[in-house]
């Protein structure tokens, strides 16, 4: 199947993030394909966005101005990992949040990383998908658009309908970056009989797709 190329991402990140929804992340872990459909994401700026890690630029968050299609893998609270999308043109920052997918390959590795876990829940977080597909720092930086180990593939777009947005989750900063509408997510689609809306941390709202800044 087609990957998503560089292209993809030397877009508006708002933008990059809602067509990510429905698309393919491709892990291949020990020989074997882990997979599944991205179902929710949240987008970053920069300067413009104090949720951002590139609202200032440090070290950490250099990778978030380019080059696009790269991954910004982080780690947080002493023990998960989180992947990131880059995107906008070279010295533009920005990032998408890969916060849930739908597993579709690699179901029988996913549950050896996360015993215990029932399936609806074993991809349904940031966190919870980087454990499951075996996503680490040393993934930091690698280039989505030509990597053997970490990718995106085209699948089919989900329309608007089956989309919400809402404010991102759990963000600090400014009355502006709490509320905007950078969370979307994949849902009456294949999503939602997996990760239903009342199980949700915001109840969903429809925001006008083409009015999102």
């Amino acid at each position: 199947m087609m990957r998503l190329p560089s292209a993809f991402f030397a877009r508006d990140t708002v933008v990059v993030a809602r067509a990510l929804l429905g698309q393919r992340l491709v892990r291949v872990f020990e020989g074997a394909r882990l997979s599944g459909l991205i179902c929710e994401v949240e987008a970053y700026r920069g300067a413009d966005d104090r949720a951002s890690h590139a609202y200032r630029r440090t070290p950490r968050s250099a990778i978030m101005y380019g080059p696009p299609g790269h991954a910004y893998v982080y780690f947080i609270y002493g023990m998960v990992f989180c992947l990131n999308a880059v995107t906008e043109a070279a010295e533009h920052p920005g990032a998408v949040l890969i916060r849930a997918i739908v597993p579709q390959e690699g179901l029988p590795l996913m549950r050896g990383r996360r015993p215990g876990i029932s399936d609806r829940r074993l991809t349904d977080g940031p966190g919870k998908l980087c454990q499951a597909l075996g996503v680490t720092q040393a993934l930091n930086g690698v280039d989505l658009t030509t990597s053997a180990e970490l990718f995106i593939e085209a699948a089919a777009a989900v329309p608007d309908a089956e989309i919400v947005a809402t404010p991102r989750v759990g963000v600090r900063g400014d009355e502006a970056a709490r509320l905007r509408p950078w969370r979307f997510v994949w849902q009456p689609g294949i999503g939602a009989a997996i990760f239903p809306a009342a199980e949700t941390r915001h109840a969903p709202v429809r925001y006008p797709l083409n009015n999102l800044g």
